[in-house]
């Protein structure tokens, strides 16, 4: 049973992101009929004046920050001082300022790339700040470690309930499909959609093929983000993901047979890998009762059914 009323006050910063509008999805199917959204231009969250006002009057009970200024290997390579700078902004407004507005429960949604670029796999929570991050976004992923270390501090100095979940590669409806600045998989779905309307008979993908990475459908990171506020998980850092991964040759190769592309795949070695293998240890919260529930297989075809009403 859910420790949290129907009725509660329930703010998700993001929500017009994959991840936000996913956890109103599962909010509203939850049953939840109080749910506090604001627009980016309704609520500017790198200012600060503004979201103190707007928490200190609305003093939501719950929050999610799913807020983030996100991108794939090159937006992180290249605009490195805005994903920082942007990113420690929101965690730091946000986060503040729930304090300062009496909210006692709330949950920061980070990133695996926290974590040491080569550190033992699969990856634990206690790996945190034990080694180099992965240098093509490690300004990013400075900012998340930030807000990881925000919620435990107010936790200690103040008693309040702050967890931070860990998500691995999301993916699934509402994603960014800009080849320039999005995540391996949605990229790598728009190519191979466009190469098949081309009747291109090759498909150009960066790097070796070979770096392994596990991937998470989004509706699966809301069931979990909502598990862990309706059983009272108010503390900690949790990583979140399927315990399973994949080459980026398998991958590919996966969506090919999806959109339904029959050429050939050509590596582009001149391009970064980015770190060798990314696979999160799901026990932590396995232990608690949640797992994932969409495969990889099944969770590429319902994101391409999705892009092709509504994106393509």
């Amino acid at each position: 049973m859910s420790a949290v009323n129907k009725d509660a006050k329930i703010y998700v910063a993001g929500h017009r992101g994959m991840v936000g509008s996913a956890i109103v999805r599962r909010l509203i199917a939850g049953g939840y009929t109080n749910i506090l959204l604001r627009t980016h231009g309704e609520l500017d969250l790198l200012d600060q004046t503004r979201v103190k006002e707007f928490l200190s009057l609305e003093k939501p009970d719950y929050i999610f920050l799913a807020a983030a200024k996100v991108g794939g290997i090159q937006a992180n390579n290249i605009y490195r001082a805005d994903f920082i700078y942007q990113n420690l902004l929101m965690e730091a407004n946000v986060i503040g300022g729930a304090h300062q507005a009496g909210v006692k429960d709330l949950m920061f949604l980070g990133s695996s790339c926290i974590y040491p670029r080569d550190c033992a796999q699969p990856i634990k929570e206690e790996y945190l700040l034990t080694g180099p991050l992965e240098p093509t976004n490690e300004p990013y992923a400075i900012a998340k470690i930030a807000g990881v270390k925000l919620c435990e501090s107010y936790n200690r100095q103040f008693g309040t309930r702050y967890v931070s979940a860990m998500p691995t590669n999301l993916y699934g409806p509402n994603d960014n499909y800009d080849l320039y600045n999005s995540h391996v998989l949605p990229a790598l779905l728009k190519k191979t959609h466009e190469a098949k309307l081309r009747g291109d008979r090759k498909l150009v993908v960066w790097g070796s093929g070979k770096p392994m990475r596990e991937f998470l459908y989004v509706d699966d990171m809301a069931d979990a983000c909502v598990f862990m506020m309706e059983n009272g998980i108010g503390e900690g850092l949790f990583n979140v993901g399927t315990g399973t991964d994949v080459t980026i040759r398998e991958l590919a190769e996966t969506i090919m047979r999806t959109v339904g592309f029959d050429g050939e795949i050509e590596f582009d070695s001149r391009k970064p890998d980015g770190t060798p293998r990314k696979l999160l240890d799901v026990s932590l919260l396995a232990g608690r009762g949640w797992t994932a529930k969409v495969d990889l297989g099944r969770g590429i075809a319902m994101t391409y059914q999705d892009y092709l009403v509504n994106v393509s």
